[in-house]
């Protein structure tokens, strides 16, 4: 956590059989390439297929169709998001940038967006614009834990431990349920040197019914 200012929200889920998976997207990819052939203006079949690209992770794919419906349509919202992704996963940050700049600009109030612009800014290495962003974020959403735990683990990131504690407290006091949140919380406690405070932090958890043995990495740290 305490690595990545946020887990993308389009990670595709592992299935039992991940080479039949693979094979039927492969089979729809096919499919809508003729569809498209035949119908070169519908939109529907063209998202459709940059998202059978995404769960190939055939990203410079998808980009170019996520292109091809912005020249027809430059508003449309789930090509801007979608194609700032994977220009993300391209590395291709100063374009995954604009794209989630002219998404927000139509659609302002999208916590995804917010959170995606700032992991790029993270990448570009622009701090202040991360953190700017990030405060927007908070502001714009202040019920969201994902939000605090985005500023949390940023600001664990340059070593400003006492306002992420703060903000980790918030995100646990909206998802009092989410042990990563809580770890993360006493790692930065740890790298404070206050190993009480996080032990009693750990001891609370367990308290409110986690196993120990799911915290004992965290317990070791504290002797």
């Amino acid at each position: 956590m305490r690595k990545h200012i946020i887990i993308s929200l389009l990670m595709v889920a592992v299935c039992a059989n991940a080479q039949t998976t693979s094979q039927q997207w492969r089979d729809s990819v096919s499919v809508l390439i003729e569809a498209i052939r035949k119908n070169p203006q519908d939109i529907d079949l063209k998202l459709r297929k940059a998202e059978a690209n995404i769960n190939l992770s055939q990203w410079e794919y998808a980009t170019e169709e996520y292109g091809n419906v912005l020249r027809q349509d430059d508003r449309n919202l789930a090509a801007l998001y979608f194609r700032a992704f994977c220009h993300t996963q391209l590395r291709h940050y100063d374009m995954a940038k604009a794209d989630y700049e002219s998404f927000l600009a139509i659609q302002p109030q999208h916590l995804e967006a917010h959170l995606g612009l700032a992991h790029t800014l993270q990448k570009l290495g622009r701090k202040a614009d991360t953190l700017d962003e990030l405060n927007r974020t908070v502001q714009l959403f202040p019920d969201s834990a994902d939000a605090y735990a985005a500023r949390a683990a940023y600001e664990t990131e340059l070593k400003q431990y006492d306002v992420a504690v703060f903000d980790w407290d918030e995100a646990i006091r909206l998802r009092p349920g989410s042990t990563e949140f809580i770890v993360s919380k006493v790692d930065v406690l740890l790298r404070q040197g206050k190993r009480k405070d996080a032990r009693d932090v750990l001891d609370e958890t367990v308290k409110k019914g986690t196993p120990k043995g799911v915290l004992k990495q965290w317990y070791d740290q504290c002797k």
